[in-house]
Parts: structure tokens; C-alpha cells; sequence
């Protein structure tokens, strides 16, 4: 008997094992699944169409809006828009660069009279990024007007970033958009521009991407598509060496301006690429669609890419840039742009007044216009768990900071000072508990509360305070 009772207890374990096997194997697939894409992209020639959105894939081909589908970056400076976004990181994964257009259709500025310069972010870890800054370009070049559509590669060769993109001067007697290259190390200073892609002729170029592609795969390294008329796609294996013309997407019936603003990306799941291109469909409307390829310098095995194969999400997706994420980059993206719906702030004892901006002051004001002034994010607080940080609606990137115990609208510098200026506990109510009051992080006698209709930090003592320092969150 007690050989057989050991016999049972080993055939037990092993049935225990087995089904303790099955049952982790779902989760730890689950948790070894490749990290997704993201893409940051336009909208269209609309003053918000004009500022830069996110939107995230598992597959590639199916994208979802980020942050609601609202922007998360937008220009304070130069024309105040931008589009045609690159995204840059750096070799060794510390540091990203945002490098746009500077040009805001129906702002001010035209397609014929635009911007010299580009509109560049920097960020250590994609999600906090610098105040915005302006890099000249077609002002380096001989009778240079606009400055369109930027891409930048890490040169292994120079051992920098070559930054190109399209600009319209007139060389040897003719006018027309040219691709030109400059060489940097940081986005804020360029060595003398050079022509990069200059067709026969008046032909110009106003588009321009490339991609490095892994050794084995053709007889290049890097593979290239201009939006030339004909969308010419070429190959080399040097960035500032010989191009070899494999082509254009003529084959597949995408010529002239039908096309706009390449962007490569490579599946990390498989030995295929995906080209989206900003497609005019015959219906008129215009955004990314994918063309899918398992050999980007055949152009021959070139396929659009059924409609019901692809999902770009709600928002229209414009000239962008697409990257692959790390697990650590897609936690934190993630992370940082939910879907977090507009509230404003009701004032308790002047309920037809809300908290709102103004030039980047704070106060509470009745009829608020425009109303996205009022209108913030509330984010998980940005200096301690269980609190709240108020991010504005049309300025993102901007909180709501105390500074001197005065309100104002400032962008997060990513400091910890800032984190804790930022950062509030959202409690009930002094005034009322089905209200809410808000607790300074970093001054915990203090609250928000409004004075003259100015926003303030004050300690709270009389009943006056505590009803100026009582608020409703709403949409």
C-alpha cells in the first residue's frame, strides 16, 4: 500500500504540474508579446488639424487614437502650426526628436509663402517633451523660401543625424522644390545645406523618406520614395552616396499629387514592410493608407493594402512618422495619453464662472470663449500616486503650476519642483462634500482657490475661503 500511495502521489504531482503549466502559459505569452507602434501624425489644414497627434497599433495596421483622439503637442512659436512630423530617436534609445513643418494654413501662412525654418521637440523618454524651438533651414540656401516636410537618419558613416527635406529655390535659372541635406548632432545648429534629390529638369520633389533595411534582404542598405510625380523609389548603401532608380508606384496606379508624405515601417513580427502613403482617394478624402511589400527594393511586389485589411482609427492621419516601441516606451506612452475626457472647473460660490486661461494666467471668468480656455485634462498627478494634475485642453503639455502661491499655465519641464507645483489631492469639498476642494502636493495647508477671480494657493480659515476654495468637476 505505501509503494502505491507513492505511486499516486507522483502521478498527481505530475497532473498538478501539467495543468499549472497550461494555465501560466496564456499569461506569460501574453506578457512576452511584442510591444506595438506609434505613429505621430496631422489632421489637415484646419488651425487643430495643424498640431501633432498620437495614435498606437498592435499589428501595425490597426491604429487607435491616443489622448482621445486630441493633440498632444502644438506650436507656440513661428507660424503657431505644424505638420509633417519625423520622429528621431537616438541611437542608444536616451533621446527623441520631434522635427515639423512650420506652417499653419488658414493662421496666416500659405503654401507659396511658408516658413525657412522647422519646429523641433526634444524628449529623454517620448513622453515629456522641451518647449518647442525654431531651426532654420531654407534660410541657409540661396534664395530659399519654405522649408517642408523634414526627415532625419542617424549617418553610421558620420557618426551624426543627416536632416533633409524640401525647399523651392531657383538654381541654374529654374524655380522649383528640391530635396536638400544639412548634417547636425543636436537639431539646433546644421552645416551649410547641399541638394540632395534634384530630378531632370522643371520635375520638383516635395516629398522624401527612407528607411535602413537588414542585411540579406536585396542589394541595398537603405531604400528611399519621393514624391516626384511618378514616386520614384530608389536604393543605395550610403545615405550621401549613389542612388540607384528600382522604380516608381505608377505600377500600382499612384502617380502626381495622389501621393504625398512616405513613411516606411518594418513589422518587428515579420519579414515585411509596410509603406503608408497620404492617399487622395477617389472619394476625395485624404489620409495614410498602407502599401505592404516583403522586399522594399522590388517594387514589382508592391501591394495596396485592402480597405477592410486596415484601420486608421477616428481621427484622419496625415504626413507622419511611425516607430516601433520598446515595452518600457510603449508602458510610459500608454500611460501618458488615456482617454482622459475635457472637464472644466465650476466655481462653488460663482457658479456661472470656470477656471480658465487667459495668456496663460489663471482665473475664473463667466462665458469663457474659446471654450476649450477652460476645459482641462484631469491626469494621474505628476508627483504621487492618489492625486491629480489639471492638463489644458488647447495647450497640451501645459498644467496648471503655483508659482510664488499665483496660478499660471506653464509647460512641464519635467522637473520634480514642477511635478510637485503641479500636483494637487482632490477632496471633498469645503464648502459643500458633494463638491471638490484641491490640496497643494508640495504645501499641504494650502489650497486652490480664487481671490478677486484670480487663482490662488492659500491656506484655508474662514468660511469665505472655504466656499472660494470649493470647485465642481464637470464636462
Amino acid at each position: 500500500m505505501t509503494a502505491l500511495r507513492a505511486r499516486l502521489s507522483v502521478i498527481l504531482l505530475a497532473v498538478c504540474l501539467l495543468f499549472t503549466g497550461q494555465a501560466l502559459a496564456t499569461p506569460q505569452r501574453a506578457a512576452a508579446a511584442d510591444p506595438g507602434y506609434l505613429m505621430v501624425h496631422f489632421t489637415g489644414d484646419s488651425a487643430t488639424g495643424q498640431m501633432l497627434y498620437l495614435a498606437h497599433s498592435t499589428d501595425g495596421l490597426h491604429w487607435n487614437d491616443l489622448n482621445g483622439g486630441a493633440p498632444v503637442l502644438n506650436s507656440t512659436i513661428g507660424t503657431k502650426g505644424v505638420r509633417d512630423p519625423a520622429l528621431v530617436r537616438s541611437p542608444d534609445g536616451s533621446k527623441y526628436w520631434i522635427i515639423a513643418t512650420d506652417l499653419c494654413v488658414r493662421c496666416g501662412s500659405t503654401y507659396q509663402n511658408g516658413s525657412p525654418s522647422f519646429v523641433v521637440w526634444e524628449s529623454t523618454d517620448l513622453v515629456t517633451w522641451s518647449k518647442p524651438w525654431l531651426l532654420n533651414a531654407a534660410g541657409l540656401i540661396p534664395g530659399g523660401h519654405n522649408a517642408w516636410a523634414p526627415e532625419a537618419v542617424f549617418n553610421p558613416e558620420t557618426n551624426d543625424y543627416v536632416l533633409y527635406w524640401a525647399t523651392n529655390a531657383t538654381v541654374n535659372g529654374v524655380f522649383k522644390y528640391r530635396i536638400y541635406y544639412a548634417r547636425t548632432k543636436d537639431f539646433r545648429t546644421i552645416t551649410t545645406p547641399q541638394i540632395w534629390i534634384d530630378p531632370p529638369g522643371t520635375t520638383a520633389v516635395v516629398d522624401t523618406q527612407m528607411t535602413e533595411v537588414p542585411a540579406g534582404v536585396g542589394n541595398y542598405r537603405y531604400v528611399r520614395v519621393s514624391g516626384d510625380g511618378q514616386n520614384t523609389v530608389e536604393g543605395s548603401n550610403s545615405i550621401l552616396g549613389t542612388w540607384t532608380d528600382l522604380g516608381n508606384l505608377s505600377s500600382i496606379g499612384l502617380t502626381g499629387n495622389v501621393v504625398e508624405g512616405p513613411v516606411w515601417m518594418k513589422f518587428t513580427d515579420r519579414n515585411e514592410w509596410a509603406l503608408y502613403i497620404d492617399y487622395n482617394s477617389p472619394q476625395g478624402v485624404r489620409e495614410y493608407r498602407p502599401i505592404l511589400t516583403t522586399n522594399p527594393f522590388s517594387v514589382s511586389s508592391y501591394r495596396l493594402q485592402d480597405p477592410g485589411g486596415y484601420d486608421m482609427g477616428g481621427t484622419p492621419k496625415r504626413h507622419g512618422a511611425i516607430t516601433p516601441l520598446t515595452a518600457a516606451e510603449e508602458s510610459r506612452v500608454l500611460a501618458r495619453w488615456p482617454d482622459t475626457p475635457a472637464q472644466r472647473l465650476q466655481s462653488y460660490n460663482f457658479p456661472d464662472r470656470y477656471v480658465r486661461q487667459i495668456n496663460f494666467d489663471v482665473r475664473i471668468d463667466p462665458d469663457v470663449s474659446p471654450a476649450e480656455d477652460a476645459q482641462f485634462r484631469l491626469r494621474p498627478g505628476l508627483a504621487g500616486t492618489g492625486t491629480v494634475s489639471f492638463e489644458s485642453v488647447n495647450h497640451p503639455g501645459y498644467f496648471l503650476r503655483h508659482s510664488d502661491f499665483d496660478f499660471q499655465l506653464a509647460y512641464n519641464d519635467g522637473s520634480s519642483q514642477f511635478a510637485a507645483d503641479a500636483t494637487f489631492r482632490r477632496v471633498a469639498g469645503l464648502a459643500d462634500s458633494s463638491w471638490s476642494s484641491f490640496q497643494s502636493y508640495n504645501y499641504p495647508d494650502r489650497y486652490i482657490r480664487h481671490y478677486a477671480y484670480q487663482l490662488r494657493l492659500d491656506p484655508i480659515t474662514t468660511a469665505m475661503g472655504r466656499s472660494d476654495a470649493t470647485f465642481r468637476v464637470r464636462s
